[in-house]
């Protein structure tokens, strides 16, 4: 998954792919990361964007859907929620 984290497979497959049930998967997942695997997968998005944003100089509008986002709005809300700022304030 951390490979490839910008696609967006559906979970079913991602498990299908590791051998296991989703059910088996899902149960993994939170005993060896803590979290959900749509929680990392969110969170592992938005660590990728602030990187993106603060050091590459990226527009928020040029990285959202590489990075797997359905839509602009979308990312914006999840990044303020995660960081407490929009990710267009962080460009300023």
């Amino acid at each position: 998954m951390n490979q490839n984290y910008i696609f967006n497979a559906p979970l079913e497959r991602v498990a299908e792919l590791s051998g296991r049930s989703l059910s088996t998967f899902r149960r993994d997942f939170v005993k060896e990361f803590g979290t959900t695997p749509s929680a990392w997968l969110l969170s592992r998005r938005l660590e990728e964007a602030y990187r993106q944003i603060t050091v590459e100089k990226k527009k928020p509008s040029e990285i959202y859907l590489h990075l797997g986002f359905e839509s602009l709005a979308h990312f914006t809300r999840s990044f303020k929620d995660k960081y407490t700022v929009t990710p267009a304030s962080l460009l300023r």
